[in-house]
């Protein structure tokens, strides 16, 4: 069985894990250095913040995965990491370690698109998925719906015009004063609250099947507001989970609607946002209302992780396409771009 190391430092979690190949993609590893508290007292991840803390422990978190995975350098058969996109000097800390470690022990460098990473996480949930499948990633950052037309090709069908949910749900929680981060808060405090307290927009773009969640956003602000200026209490829990339904409707049905315009029978979910449990189980819901099958990580692999990396990465392993030795981060790059350094189909680098 062959190794791939892979690292993720695209935002606020340093991860590293060791996932085997030959017979099917293994995870020997998973290994997740977070930074929530940190930035709790910001409300929000602080970029600077999040790049010292990377280059405080990413050399500790690479060992750990080793140890863990129960390998040493000299096993392994490849170094994949996140170079885009991201906090780019959060990217930089995981670029910079990942090609030193590649050319000192001589093994390919495999760049991976964070999001496509995020798509992979359900080849290691569920290994018999295959593509074509529409794929719904929603995360802090992120929210797009896309076509896997094969193991690395992606489609853009429908994705965010402004706030990335995640982001909304941060936003939000700190709002009503529930803490960060915003999803695991807005979601607890939900769970007490009437979900059409309040009918909160959802927005429909005349042809097209594109999202945005400004809208939700300065809604569900305006009303608490307009509580505030009359002196009256906030149905906190009531607003949480009216604007948690609005978010996740609007998710949930653009998936299924996005699966029937490209007449695919197999739908997914990946990201941050797919760890919320109301999502997963309306997503669910509404495949199978549309004879659609269902496919989503468990939370551990929806967050950022590194075993997402190496899932992506093992399909370029596979075809021989490796980065080349100056690699950047790159702070901003939709999917399905292709970025020339990170698509380099050559490399002074050894080859497996």
């Amino acid at each position: 069985m062959g190794h791939i190391l892979a690292i993720e430092s695209s935002c606020d979690e340093t991860a590293a894990a060791v996932v085997g190949y030959g017979g099917g993609l293994r995870v020997k590893s998973n290994i997740i250095a977070s930074q929530i508290d940190a930035h709790k007292i910001y409300g929000g991840v602080v970029p600077e913040i999040a790049s010292r803390k990377h280059i405080e422990c990413i050399t500790q978190v690479t060992e750990q995965a080793l140890a863990q995975g129960g390998v040493g350098f000299g096993e392994i058969d490849a170094v994949a990491v996140t170079y885009a996109p991201g906090l780019v000097g959060a990217l930089l800390v995981g670029v910079n370690y990942a090609k030193s470690l590649a050319f000192a022990l001589k093994k390919p460098l495999i760049p991976v698109h964070h999001i496509e990473g995020h798509i992979c996480a359900n080849y290691i949930a569920s290994p018999g998925l295959r593509p074509p499948f529409v794929c719904l990633v929603a995360s802090g950052g992120h929210a797009t719906i896309a076509l896997a037309e094969d193991d690395t090709e992606y489609r853009v069908l429908a994705k965010t015009r402004d706030d990335a949910p995640g982001e909304a749900f941060d936003k939000i929680a700190r709002a009503l004063g529930l803490g960060y981060p915003g999803g695991p808060a807005v979601q607890e405090a939900a769970k007490n609250g009437r979900g059409d307290a309040f009918q909160f927009p959802r927005v429909q773009f005349d042809g097209s099947l594109d999202f945005s969640f400004s809208g939700v956003k300065t809604s569900v602000i305006n009303t608490l507001h307009n509580y505030k200026q009359k002196g009256e209490e906030v149905p906190v829990h009531d607003i949480a989970a009216s604007f948690q339904s609005a978010v996740v409707q609007v998710l949930a049905e653009r998936l299924i609607a996005c699966a029937k315009k490209a007449r695919v029978k197999r739908v997914a979910l990946a990201g941050g946002v797919a760890s919320n449990t109301m999502l997963r189980t309306l997503a669910e819901q509404r495949a199978k209302e549309e004879g659609l099958e269902f496919y989503c990580p468990p939370p551990v692999l929806c967050t950022d992780n590194a075993v997402m990396i190496a899932a992506r990465a093992f399909y370029d392993l596979r075809r021989g396409k490796y980065g080349k030795n100056d690699l950047n981060a790159v702070a901003a790059l939709s999917l399905g771009e292709r970025e020339a350094q990170a698509s380099h189909r050559e490399t002074t680098l050894c080859k497996p």
